[in-house]
């Protein structure tokens, strides 16, 4: 069988690999994408399709852990780790501990922040691409606080964020309703991010999928990597159940898979599949025109179209897509406590999901070349902000990968930070 040739390989058809091969095949270079599933049948389907300047204080940041700790085997509370004898699991939840730093934490936030900014300007560019369109609006987010301990968190974690220079509002319960009249029960009050956006994230990734296939670039599906050859520090061959694969440069972006794939190069990546859900229902005529987030529930409500998204919770139960209906319960029973008019169970559900979001120890994803190889570029680890990443993440991966200045410091981001 003769080796399909290109100058660069993307492992992985999610949007941090779609992004790639767009700002890849836009320098001109020959691209062809693989994944052992279809294009966007991951993380980047379902989520809640925020764009979040909002998000850019990491996962592992202080007090975390000790509210962690109380919620974490509770089948019912936004963090669940489903109990099992897992090396790697313990090993990641020490690492995660270890990062739960005040000082690590505020290294992060200009980093993230000018992450999320950059990737939102991306956004609009590829909202204009011909027949790419997938409901992207920056009409800010409003998170709300059902009682004064959650809306202190809130106000504190706001605080952080204003000092990077990221617009916050704090808002008492009558601005609140003004704002969003939807948010008719009971709160404390809500903060208001004006800089975040939003999207359809299937639409977004289908999308620009197509766009690249007219452009040429070739997207195999089902191709799942069985193993690669080496040549010195230089990939060879990208081995694939759909044959083999040969390319100057290889780039990783398999989400919660990354780990596995990398292990056959001999490469570490401590990622976990922190497993989420969604429940996506036809929007009614009362809706939410702007994304919410319920916040002592730590559930997102989307607006999309046609189409209106309940997403949350945070599961670290291994590979297991099964739906566990305890955790899409605590969904539907924290909606109505917020939004009286829209609880989940009286509308139309169109679909109920679960996929898995690849989670660092750190909460930052690994992006850059690791030591060792000098054709692999790793993109993969963005926890729940990998579709608001992807754009900024792919156009850097197209920088590394073509030899380029990257502009911004990554080197919270290096693949080896972990050892």
């Amino acid at each position: 069988m003769t080796d399909a040739r290109t100058e660069v390989l993307i492992i992985g058809a999610g949007a941090v690999g779609i992004c790639a091969a767009h700002y890849l095949s836009s320098r001109g270079r020959q691209v062809a994408v693989l994944d052992k599933g279809e294009v966007c049948s991951g993380c980047s389907h379902g989520n809640a399709g925020l764009v979040v300047p909002s998000h850019s204080i990491p996962l592992a940041a202080p007090g975390v852990l000790a509210k962690g700790l109380r919620w974490m085997f509770n089948p019912e509370s936004p963090f669940y780790i489903k109990p099992r004898l897992d090396p790697e699991l313990f090993s990641w939840l020490w690492r995660f501990g270890r990062a739960c730093d005040a000082d690590r934490a505020r290294r992060a936030v200009p980093l993230l922040r000018d992450l999320s900014l950059e990737s939102a300007r991306l956004f609009a560019e590829l909202e204009a691409l011909p027949g790419v369109d997938f409901g992207f609006e920056q009409r800010g987010l409003l998170t709300l606080y059902q009682n004064a301990k959650g809306l202190e968190e809130g106000r504190q974690q706001g605080e952080v964020l204003a000092e990077a220079g990221i617009g916050v509002r704090l808002l008492n319960p009558a601005q609140v309703r003004e704002l969003e009249p939807v948010a008719c029960g009971p709160m404390a009050g809500g903060i208001f991010y004006p800089q975040d956006a939003h999207l359809i994230p299937g639409r977004f990734v289908r999308g620009l999928a197509r766009h690249l296939q007219e452009k040429g670039v070739g997207i195999h599906t089902g191709a799942e990597v069985l193993d690669f050859a080496m040549e010195g520090q230089r990939i060879a061959k990208v081995k694939t159940s759909k044959g083999e694969f040969v390319a100057d440069e290889i780039v990783l972006a398999s989400g919660s898979w990354s780990r596995a794939v990398a292990r056959h190069l001999g490469l570490k990546l401590p990622i976990q599949p922190a497993k989420g859900y969604s429940i996506t229902v036809k929007r009614p005529p009362q809706s939410p025109t702007i994304p919410l987030v319920l916040g002592e529930a730590k559930v997102g409500v989307t607006p999309m179209g046609e189409s209106l998204r309940f997403a949350g919770t945070l599961e670290l139960a291994g590979f297991d897509l099964s739906v566990n209906q305890r955790r899409v319960g605590a969904i539907r029973r924290a909606v109505p406590r917020y939004l009286p008019d829209l609880a989940p169970e009286k509308l139309e559900v169109q679909e109920v999901w679960s996929g898995l979001r690849p989670c660092t120890p750190d909460g930052l994803p690994f992006l850059g070349r690791p030591r060792g190889f000098e054709n692999l570029v790793v993109a993969a680890g963005h926890a729940m902000i990998g579709v608001s990443l992807s754009p900024i993440t792919g156009e850097l991966v197209a920088r590394i990968a073509s030899g380029e200045e990257t502009r911004l410091d990554l080197g919270l981001l290096r693949v080896e930070r972990f050892g």
